[in-house]
């Protein structure tokens, strides 16, 4: 089986601003939402059966006690921050496994979903669909692959190593070094992208540097790598068999009632007759 781990929250910022070109400004209460949906049940149709997706319940995580400027719900558009709990509910309402993170993040809701799934010897493929870099730190040879819909590329481990100069375990370190500006943490000053792949390529991890090379810089090397090394202990299913999509539930048509798009229903009911047959 191949298991598909779904970013919510990136999903729900690209759909909100893709719509946004079209719509004029206009935001719709739910379409963010219906958009995502309507992605999933694409995947669906295009012969996807085991899919979790995992969101950010709150933008705020342990990450920002560890760093202060860490990234926080503060400017974010207040019509696209009101749709985040409306598309978990609207995600389990369609029978799909949602996974909102409180105190982790999205992110590490799709590595703990990740190495869960890689531990099941049926799975033969998992897809991690996100752009975020630090995911990269989950990919293993062709078996667990990151996809980033909006560059339309799949990476493996071969990927990986062409796009940031560093293997998938060392990602945490590479980010460390040179900063993730989407996350809030500016990396070490004086290091790029290429001397960061150098050091890391050198020595390997942080904390097999040599005390020379970043000098006091070091405990601020540390922390950050800490903030961008993925968390993959939560618990969140016993058997990969709970994230294959069995159709919608009753509660779905209430959902797209008040959403005002009864073709997601029609879309989801047709899928679920299909499988059955």
């Amino acid at each position: 089986m191949i298991v598909h781990l779904i970013d919510g929250t990136y999903e729900l910022f690209r759909h909100f601003y893709g719509q946004r070109t079209f719509n004029k400004g206009k935001d719709k209460r739910y379409g963010a939402v219906t958009g995502v949906l309507g992605s999933i049940l694409q995947m669906i149709d295009e012969g996807a059966t085991h899919i979790g997706v995992a969101t950010d319940h709150v933008i705020e995580s342990f990450r920002n006690d560890l760093w202060p400027d860490y990234k926080t719900s503060e400017g974010m558009e207040p019509a696209l921050l009101a749709q985040f709990r409306p598309l978990e509910e609207a995600l389990d309402a369609m029978g799909i496994a949602v996974w909102p993170m409180v105190e982790l993040e999205a992110d590490d809701g799709l590595a703990s979903a990740a190495h869960l799934a890689f531990g099941d010897e049926e799975v033969q493929k998992i897809c991690i669909w996100t752009p975020d870099k630090d995911l990269a730190q989950c990919v293993r040879a062709d078996r667990v692959v990151q996809i980033d819909r909006r560059s339309k590329v799949i990476r493996d481990e071969d990927g990986v190593r062409r796009k940031f100069g560093v293997d998938p375990d060392r990602i945490p370190d590479f980010l460390a070094l040179v900063g993730d500006s989407a996350d809030g943490y500016p990396g070490i000053p004086g290091i790029g992208k290429v001397s960061a792949a150098r050091l890391v390529n050198e020595y390997g991890s942080i904390e097999a540097f040599p005390d020379s090379v970043l000098g006091e810089k070091r405990d601020l090397a540390l922390l950050f790598k800490d903030l961008a090394t993925l968390r993959t202990n939560a618990k969140l299913f016993e058997d990969v068999d709970a994230l294959r999509w069995r159709g919608p539930k009753p509660e779905f048509e209430a959902f797209t009632t008040k959403a005002g798009d009864s073709r997601l229903l029609e879309r989801a009911n047709t899928l679920a007759d299909r499988m059955v047959r």
